[in-house]
C-alpha cells in the first residue's frame, strides 16, 4: 500500500517531527491542526468560534492537499483546554458539517501546543 506525505501551503508548517498528513490507500489522516495562522505560524486572536474555525480552514486546506475534503471526512478527534467550549465547538461544527457529520470524540486535556484552546485532527476519504 502507498504512502504519501501530504504538504498544504494553506496550512502551518509542522513544529516537528511529523507530516501535516498521510495519503495510504483510500485514507487521507490529517495531524492535529491548532489556530495557527499559515502565513504567520502564530496562534489567531479570537473567541473559541474564530478558533475552532481556523483549526477546521487548517485541516480543510490538509484534506484538499490530500485529494479529500470536509465533507469525506469519517473521523474526528477534537482536544479542547476547556471542556465549556463544548457548546461553542458544536455550532461551529454544525456550520462545516451540515449533512452527514463524521463520527467524533471531544476530549478536554492539560494543555495543547503553542499555548492553543483547541486541536482538531481527522482521518478522511480520498478520492479515487
Amino acid at each position: 500500500m502507498s504512502r504519501i506525505t501530504i504538504i498544504s501551503e494553506g496550512a502551518p508548517k509542522p513544529a516537528g517531527p511529523y507530516s501535516q498528513g498521510i495519503r495510504s490507500g483510500d485514507f487521507v489522516f490529517v495531524s492535529g491542526q491548532i489556530p495557527l495562522d499559515p502565513e504567520t505560524n502564530e496562534l489567531i486572536e479570537g473567541d473559541m468560534r474564530k478558533q475552532a474555525e481556523r483549526a477546521l480552514k487548517n485541516l480543510e486546506s490538509v484534506l484538499v492537499a490530500g485529494n479529500s475534503s470536509l465533507d469525506m471526512v469519517i473521523k474526528l478527534t477534537v482536544y479542547l483546554v476547556d471542556i465549556s467550549d463544548f457548546l461553542i465547538v458544536n455550532s461551529v461544527f454544525s456550520d462545516f458539517f451540515p449533512n452527514q457529520p463524521p463520527a467524533r470524540e471531544t476530549v478536554q486535556v492539560s494543555g495543547l501546543p503553542k499555548g492553543a484552546r483547541i486541536e482538531i485532527s481527522a482521518i478522511g476519504l480520498a478520492r479515487s
